[in-house]
């Protein structure tokens, strides 16, 4: 028949090449389409022919995989998670660990310089905004400070203290933030009547003469002239373990636990100050803290999803009726879920908090798929046999289905791959496509059998429910009311034909849409306000678009009533006068007698408070040279002399590499300062800023030299790492709509089909930007998945509206909102009641998934029945049928045939058209 439709072509008009590639092509696309209809169809009658194997198989599957899942293990390594995998801050990290020794580097405690390790700190502050400084709660924090030395820490055999794990000096003792120090000999000084002692701001001296910084230690400080402290309302104190094995691992661990109860209980005993723990494990235990959390929320949501659904496919007719299908198409996604988490245990993955939304990202999808086939079988005949009607729907529904599940696995695929940077966007994508690969088996076998199941129930005219014969109405009329009200029922025999085939349309959600929304939407008088409110929406969209900012804060993903959030929002609040100490590496053998070199080291520095011996030392060089004209002898002279006339210069052998030679020689390799920045830490850009200036700075300048600090490896390349997965997939997604333009009917279908995807990401964007919601790991995936669900509901409304012939564009417009307006509804409205649960669990990660999923859900809704039924009303394709002159050449002979059905009286007249 296409062969004869092209040679028809051919008579018809003359050949040409644009017009022989365009036939071939929709030849091919016609040959292609019914080749796939055919394919599931002969797979939908077979999966009916065997439904108990096809319902069992899934079932036995995932609980043979899911078992493995009650020993799941957590993924606790933040770092591993959420900082960029490939990154120039990790590689400056090693550079650093190898010329500076982290043990060595600890005695500095200017901050984390390298690696936070374990650690437990504390910051003090008082009820009543008190001086922390007044010999009251001076005794108070040193009495603290005795409580921690003395915690223990049991283990078979021992009990350690802090002074076992601590990290040791030079001098093999416990190493102490100098506040202590300070503390200590500001009591001392009030003890012996001495009013003199002066603390200055953000560097000291201790009592020896030693210079010491207190910018992250003494917090909310107003000063006297002179940068002399008058108060101080924070004080922040801590307390470094080692942990160079495993048992020191374990011991640090379970100090730090212990730590925290120590303070908690310090707190009760003390109501007049406050104290905010926090430790090296803190962040990762708020991590997963929001799974603990989420579990009663999720429970609703299920219960929730669970109603609705059972409510959608749930009708007056008892028969047609199919709530048991609502039911068993959530079992299916929670059996593709529980196969996959089997499966990601059984291969070695870990749990962490990011796979709360692959349930979500599940109950899109597939919640859609199930009502689009439930849609699908209330139009097939009831006069077919179970097996016809279930390859009818195979056949109309499962090539759309197949390509969305195509679509998803290209995206969140993409995502998987290496290059997505950042570790917990890999593995939530990997983890969502075998969710979802699972989720499309499964639709195809588990809920096409419950499907099969429920269908011989309705051929028997069974109560869809308790399965119970639904009597005659004849019968069913001496019964009593709410016999009657429960058995109601529309038998096949007792209607017109007419009738027969609109047996659903008493369904809410259909009679609605028919009657009522169609024909509303449509209006001429209605039109203009929805382009309206769209150019608002597009406006509001545009503001929040140019809004956008990438988050790194670490503050997003943890749940709120935890230490991180209070121990951060106070050191916010106390601590942010100074950016995160800096360190100032430079790796190469200089000069550091030379006078340019010298300037050129401190001109480079210029705008930080220096806050080491080295910058002082630099200084000190410079007048040597000056004073005793020693740049001309060799620099082993210059440091000997330097020790003996100032022994306090000791100190500078931890900010100087010196390697042993042969001849007595001495050369620096290596040495470093440490720099403040007078910055704000809320404002993790400007420091981001500062990053990139010092590291634009380090490959133009002629020294050598590196910048590090341990946040630098969340910040860095994070935009970009961010950014990644979402460019990736978009281009993916392309990629898969224009390839796949060979298997749809029209590639038009494809274009209407980006341009919609377009408009609702770039909505979702804005709307997300306006709601306070960062572009961060968590929001960045469902930026991703929005794709997918958008394709997911708009693909078939444009698709029916492209392929419709004859009739107008209003019609098409109806029609298509008829035959798919149902099932997009119904997955709507149970998607929606499943995220509102979410928004009520006390965490930042749930709070960033509900706003995303939630935008995403409205902004496709309002497309699929605002939007493009009112667009699709007047923008191409024209749906005026060409006005062909007749010809002896194209001339239709008309044959009626008169036909009788042998099983009836029917006379039924075929129209054939040659």
């Amino acid at each position: 028949m296409v062969l004869a439709r092209l040679w028809g072509s051919f008579q018809s008009q003359p050949v040409t090449l644009p017009l022989l590639s365009s036939l071939c092509t929709r030849m091919l696309r016609k040959v292609l389409h019914r080749g796939l209809r055919n394919c599931f169809s002969r797979l939908g009658f077979f999966i009916a022919s065997h439904p108990v194997f096809f319902i069992s198989a899934p079932v036995l599957i995932s609980i043979l995989l899911g078992a493995s899942f009650s020993r799941y293990r957590v993924e606790e390594n933040i770092e591993y998670l959420l900082a960029p995998k490939h990154s120039l801050a990790k590689i400056e990290r090693n550079l650093v660990d190898s010329l500076f020794p982290v043990n060595r580097s600890k005695h500095r405690l200017y901050s984390d310089l390298q690696t936070p390790g374990r650690y437990g700190r504390v910051i003090i502050t008082s009820s009543r905004r008190a001086n922390m400084l007044d010999q009251h709660h001076t005794d108070l924090i040193l009495k603290l400070h005795s409580a921690v030395k003395k915690i223990q820490v049991h283990r078979p055999g021992f009990n350690y203290t802090f002074a076992h794990i601590c990290m040791l000096s030079n001098e093999k003792t416990c190493i102490v933030d100098d506040i202590v120090h300070i503390l200590e000999e500001l009591k001392a000084a009030r003890s012996q009547n001495r009013t003199n002692y002066i603390i200055t701001y953000p560097i000291t001296k201790l009592k020896d003469g030693k210079e010491v910084y207190n910018g992250h230690q003494l917090g909310g400080v107003t000063v006297h002239s002179k940068d002399r402290v008058k108060s101080a309302e924070a004080i922040q104190l801590t307390y470094y373990l080692q942990a160079i094995n495993s048992l020191n691992e374990v011991v640090a661990e379970k100090w730090e636990s212990v730590f925290c109860e120590t303070v908690e209980n310090f707190q009760k005993l003390n109501r007049e100050v406050k104290l905010y723990p926090f430790t090296s494990s803190s962040l990762g235990q708020d991590f997963q803290k929001t799974s603990r959390v989420s579990e009663r929320y999720l429970i609703t949501s299920l219960a929730l999803v669970v109603s609705l659904a059972v409510i959608c496919c749930s009708m007056q007719d008892c028969v047609r009726s199919k709530p048991w299908l609502g039911l068993l198409g959530l079992v299916t996604i929670s059996l593709s879920t529980l196969t996959a988490a089997g499966i990601i245990n059984l291969t070695g993955g870990k749990y962490n908090s990011t796979f709360l939304g692959i349930p979500f990202i599940m109950l899109g999808h597939g919640l859609y798929g199930t009502f689009e086939m439930l849609s699908s079988w209330r139009k097939t005949r009831e006069d077919q046999h179970v097996k016809e009607r279930t390859a009818v729907v195979y056949a109309d529904t499962m090539i759309s289905f197949t390509l969305t599940t195509a679509m998803y696995l290209v995206t969140f695929g993409i995502g998987a791959s290496p290059f997505t940077n950042i570790e917990a966007a890999r593995i939530f994508c990997r983890n969502s496509c075998i969710a979802i690969f699972f989720n499309y088996l499964y639709v195809l076998s588990f809920y096409g059998s419950s499907l099969v199941f429920t269908g011989y129930i309705e051929n028997n005219y069974q109560h869809s429910i308790f399965c119970r014969k639904v009597p005659k109405p004849e019968i069913l009329q001496v019964k009593s009311l709410w016999y009657r009200f429960l058995m109601t029922a529309k038998f096949s025999d007792d209607t017109a034909d007419a009738e027969e085939t609109n047996s659903y349309e008493s369904h809410l959600l259909v009679c609605f849409l028919k009657r009522y929304y169609c024909d509303w939407i449509t209006n001429t008088y209605v039109k203009p306000f929805v382009i309206l409110f769209y150019l608002v929406y597009i406006s509001f969209a545009l503001m929040g678009y140019l809004q956008v900012h990438e988050g790194s804060d670490l503050r997003n993903i943890v749940a709120t009533e935890t230490r991180t959030i209070t121990y951060t929002t106070v050191q916010q609040k106390y601590f942010s006068n100074y950016s995160p100490v800096i360190g100032f590496y430079i790796y190469e053998s200089i000069d550091y007698w030379n006078t340019s070199v010298q300037e050129d080291v401190l001109e480079y520095t210029k705008g930080f408070v220096r806050i080491s011996w080295f910058e002082s030392y630099l200084n000190y060089l410079r007048k040597l040279n000056m004073s005793t004209g020693l740049p001309k002898k060799n620099f082993t002279d210059i440091l000997r002399y330097s020790f003996l006339k100032n022994p306090q210069y000791a100190h500078f052998s931890e900010d100087i590499i010196i390697p042993k030679k042969y001849n007595n020689d001495v050369e620096v390799v290596a040495s470093r300062m440490f720099l403040v920045a007078k910055t704000m830490e809320t404002n993790r850009e400007e420091l981001y800023d500062l990053l990139e200036t010092l590291r634009k700075l380090s490959l133009t300048s002629k020294v050598k030299f590196i910048v590090f600090n341990p946040s630098f490896v969340y910040m860095d390349r994070y935009a970009s790492s961010v950014g990644a997965p979402l460019q990736n997939s978009c281009i993916s997604a392309l990629f898969l709509l224009f390839f796949s333009a060979f298997l749809v009917a029209s590639s038009i279908i494809n274009v209407w089909i980006t341009l919609t995807v377009a408009s609702v990401e770039f909505g979702v964007i804005g709307f997300m930007t306006l709601w306070k919601v960062e572009l961060d790991c968590i929001s960045v995936l469902c930026l991703i998945y929005g794709i997918n669900y958008t394709i997911d509901n708009c693909a078939p409304l444009v698709s029916t509206f492209i392929l419709g012939k004859e009739f107008s564009r209003t019609k098409w417009v109806k029609n298509s909102l008829e035959v798919h307006g149902v099932a997009i509804l119904q997955s709507y409205l149970c998607y929606t009641v499943g995220l509102i649960p979410l928004a009520a669990v006390p965490s930042n990660l749930t709070r960033t998934l509900f706003r995303c999923l939630f935008l995403i859900a409205f902004v496709t809704f309002f497309h699929c029945f605002a939007i493009l039924p009112v667009i699709l009303t007047f923008v191409p394709p024209s749906k005026k049928k060409r006005k062909e002159k007749k010809t002896p050449e194209n001339r239709e002979e008309i044959e009626c045939v008169e036909m009788v059905d042998l099983d009836s009286t029917r006379v039924v007249d075929q129209i054939t058209t040659v």
